[in-house]
């Protein structure tokens, strides 16, 4: 299903990941920068260097791996067009297979038949998914506010 990239152990790595990170920022901060040069271990100089020319926006998402990697966070890419399984959804989702299966139902989430194998679109899973978030987090934050209101102490 995806990429899977595990969190960096040692702080040696966690530390190249953060100068790498910073590097990029400062170089996309200042430029439309697209080249990165290649350097061997141990090389000195750049001149000779290979340069990989990249667009901006894919610069910008090698930094917020980066980012993400220099806090101890595992990172997984996964293409937005990616359909997935059932399984592999509610995996996602951390939810169940049957209520999967009663949410794909019940036309909360959208999916399409292969052969007689349900598929979902990933890009409709992770929209469900903040769907939920964002109610979720509005419920709490009218409870919040309710508890305040009542004066409750919190």
């Amino acid at each position: 299903m995806s990429n899977v990239i595990d969190r960096l152990d040692n702080k040696e790595d966690l530390e190249l990941a953060k100068a790498a990170q910073r590097c990029i920022v400062s170089a996309l901060d200042h430029s439309r920068a697209i080249n990165i040069a290649i350097v061997e271990e141990g090389v000195e100089r750049i001149e000779d260097a290979p340069l990989l020319k990249l667009p901006p926006q894919v610069l910008r998402l090698f930094s917020d791996l980066l980012g993400a990697m220099a806090q101890g966070k595992a990172v997984t890419i996964v293409p937005k067009e990616l359909d997935v399984t059932t399984q592999e959804a509610a995996m996602f989702l951390n939810v169940s297979r049957p209520y999967l299966i009663r949410l794909l139902d019940e036309g909360k989430i959208a999916f399409h038949k292969v052969g007689t194998h349900r598929r979902i679109r990933f890009e409709d899973v992770v929209e469900y998914k903040e769907t939920r978030r964002k109610s979720a987090q509005s419920a709490l934050q009218a409870l919040v506010d309710q508890a305040q209101e009542l004066d409750m102490g919190y």
